[in-house]
């Protein structure tokens, strides 16, 4: 890739507003996501900021900035916008349903090993159990990620 082609795709990528709102908005409620732990906990945890889970979704903020920046920037009837709400709504779903019945069933596995464990037949590993969000959460999350993209904009 020559020089003049590598500035090029770097400038277009960083120029993008589209992107660049989503990506700020992601970024904006895993910090969200930290504040809130450390007011909830009393504790600084810097898995918040990496981790799946947590008050805000950080999914459904960062696809519903996305479909909501699409819809301001290229008009809310168009094929781009149905596209990027579709998507949105498919994630939204994903997070509250698919990923939080996991995060259920990884509690009730990791309780199951827990009682084995501790009559002394078995070493295992614990699952992950904050994979998912509630619907408040989630809820949240679209609130956020349509206010802010909106605030970017």
């Amino acid at each position: 890739m020559s020089p003049q082609i590598q500035h090029d795709f770097w400038s277009e990528v960083f120029h993008n507003h589209i992107l660049m709102s989503t990506l700020t908005v992601w970024v904006l409620a895993q910090i969200a996501k930290v504040i809130v732990g450390f007011f909830q906990e009393k504790r600084f945890n810097f898995r918040w900021f990496i981790g799946t889970g947590g008050m805000p979704s950080s999914h459904a903020a960062g696809v519903s900035a996305l479909a909501t920046s699409v819809g301001l920037q290229q008009g809310f009837d168009t094929a781009m916008f149905a596209l990027a709400a579709s998507f949105a709504m498919i994630t939204m779903f994903d997070a509250q349903g698919v990923r939080r019945s996991t995060g259920q069933q990884a509690w009730i596995l990791n309780k199951m090993m827990d009682d084995i464990y501790w009559k002394g037949q078995i070493e295992a590993k614990r699952l992950k159990e904050f994979v998912g969000h509630t619907p408040v959460q989630v809820l949240a999350g679209f609130v956020f990620g349509i206010v802010w993209a909106v605030i970017l904009y």
